[in-house]
């Protein structure tokens, strides 16, 4: 177990924890969840004893070890990756190196001998001699090729550095896992992988993470850090997010009997733990949520943007046909072939192994980018509105948000007033005097907020989102999500985001070297169908 007792931090004025009392037990994963800047990764800085609270300590039962996702890409430069995986196990490594220098010795005594007798049990009872096929096999697991293992971090690629990190942490089975961003890096395959590895772990694991499909496969519990305290809800984060907007519902709603609340709280439980059997932690998880009371269940205090896209006119028949689209950077072939047809009330996810692929491919038919080959062309009805992936050339001017939002008011409207500019920053949270913030020293996640308040203005048709939840916080990744969900427009997006691409999409394109695969059926549907994962390896071949 590991808990945290009275632990107070601050910085001046601004306090992130006040007595926070909280305990972390064996068998369980917690999702650690809160807005941008609430805390999170700090909270796990404080348990891992990286930070030191002003008030409190942190106790963690006798024996256990601890394990922490390092965030240093360049901590293990001069080692091997597969060093780099072993030195997880601190102690492991230690002895190893120890017994080595040990037999090393050129004067071998008698007493030497006992001691590396001793070593050699210890080593043995740690899992020493199975230590480098076992970090080998996670490596490979990870997507790390053998014929890397042996190279020096400094000479990977920095994807591959944040997999090999990866694995350091969960190499050896540690007692208490902590991790921050776990999923950064990883392709659609590999966070399969860890979300079953995960989900099967019997140990503790606290997890921060914007990745709400990996949170619902793990998470038996969500610990809310909300207004300088932290809270724990069973259940995933679905589970909590949708059972505390019911619950704001039935406050709001004073004409509602009290019984007639209760039996739908009740029933939404119910049908929840129902659903839990999905999961591999499904005995744990449904017997948790059916202990659950009404009681435990809290309205959110948070406050989720509103996004809303209002298309000025439908789209026509015409909406967008590409006719054998080619991409090359360095020689390197992106995409060839690439050939469809956009139809109405399609909502198209995009998915390629090579992430440039796609951002390459929506800066061509954004006008953004040439292509080496081939055509496309938009109907004469559609208004595009497009979410770069890389947007930071919006923001070179100092401009106040009000003045940067006001160039980009479209020609149909003939009165964009203050009221009117300060209507579509206020759904995107920007209230008061945030309206005079200056755009050059906006956080990333700000800047989202100020393209997508960019992409309701103009009332667009058809939204195109290169990796929309970059930078966002969990509220306004589900808010985006319901948006899109609701939308009767034209949606073309990739995302690293699970959920989102489940959710939104109805057809799925991808854009692989040798032309495209284009199927019209779920995200899930696409991913688990055989025919197209056999399709999938041949034209990555």
């Amino acid at each position: 177990m590991i808990s945290a007792r009275n632990v107070t931090l601050a910085y001046g004025k601004r306090v992130l924890f006040d007595e926070v009392n909280i305990s972390f037990t064996k068998g369980n994963c917690y999702g650690i969840i809160g807005a941008n800047g609430a805390g999170k990764s700090t909270f796990l800085k404080i348990l891992s004893g990286e930070i030191e609270p002003n008030k409190g300590r942190v106790e963690i039962t006798p024996g256990e070890r601890m394990a922490v996702l390092k965030q240093n890409q360049f901590e293990f430069d001069e080692q091997t990756v597969l060093n780099t995986v072993l030195m997880g196990h601190k102690r492991m490594w230690e002895v190893m190196h120890a017994k080595d220098l040990l037999y090393a010795k050129e004067d071998f005594t008698e007493e030497d001998g006992l001691k590396a007798g001793e070593m050699e049990a210890e080593f043995g009872e740690m899992g020493g001699y199975e230590s480098e096929s076992n970090a080998a096999s996670l490596l490979s697991d990870l997507g790390v090729k053998e014929a890397m293992h042996q190279d020096l971090m400094k000479d990977i690629p920095s994807n591959f550095k944040l997999r090999v990190l990866l694995a350091q942490s969960l190499f050896g089975n540690p007692d208490i896992l902590l991790l921050d961003e776990p999923t950064n890096g990883l392709d659609i395959e590999t966070i399969g992988w860890l979300e079953n590895f995960l989900a099967d772990y019997q140990n503790i694991v606290l997890v921060v993470s914007h990745d709400r499909h990996f949170l619902d496969t793990v998470c038996t519990h969500v610990s809310d850090v909300d207004r300088s305290k932290i809270k724990t809800f069973t259940g995933n984060y679905s589970f909590w997010y949708e059972s505390s907007q019911l619950m704001a519902r039935q406050m709001s709603d004073k004409n509602k009997k009290n019984e007639d609340k209760r039996a739908a709280l009740l029933d939404f439980i119910a049908r929840f733990s129902a659903n839990a059997s999905k999961s591999k932690q499904a005995t744990s998880r449904k017997k948790a949520l059916e202990k659950l009371t009404i009681e435990e269940i809290e309205p959110s205090n948070r406050k989720y943007p509103g996004i809303i896209f209002q298309p000025l006119r439908e789209v026509g028949n015409q909406i967008l046909n590409v006719e054998k689209l080619k991409k090359e950077v360095d020689g390197r072939v992106l995409f060839k072939d690439v050939s469809f047809s956009v139809s109405k009330n399609d909502k198209i996810a995009f998915l390629s192994r090579d992430a440039l692929a796609i951002t390459y491919f929506f800066d061509i038919i954004n006008n953004n980018g040439k292509a080496d080959g081939g055509t496309y062309e938009w109907g004469t009805t559609i208004t595009s509105a497009y979410l770069p992936m890389e947007h930071n050339s919006f923001f070179n001017e100092a401009y106040t948000l009000m003045d940067w939002l006001r160039q980009y008011v479209p020609t149909h409207v003939t009165d964009a007033d203050e009221p009117f500019i300060r209507g579509f920053l206020g759904k995107m949270l920007f209230s008061g005097d945030d309206v005079s913030k200056k755009t050059n020293v906006l956080s990333g996640g700000e800047k989202v907020r100020c393209m997508v308040s960019k992409m309701m203005l103009q009332n667009p048709n058809v939204v195109i989102l290169d990796q929309p939840t970059n930078h966002l916080d969990l509220e306004s990744i589900q808010s985006f999500n319901e948006g899109c969900q609701n939308y009767p427009g034209v949606v073309l997006i990739t995302s690293h985001d699970h959920t989102f691409m489940q959710t939104v999409a109805n057809r799925v394109i991808e854009i692989t070297p040798k032309g495209i695969i284009d199927r019209l059926m779920t995200f899930d549907e696409y991913m688990e169908d055989k025919r197209v994962q056999e399709l999938r390896a041949e034209m990555y071949a």
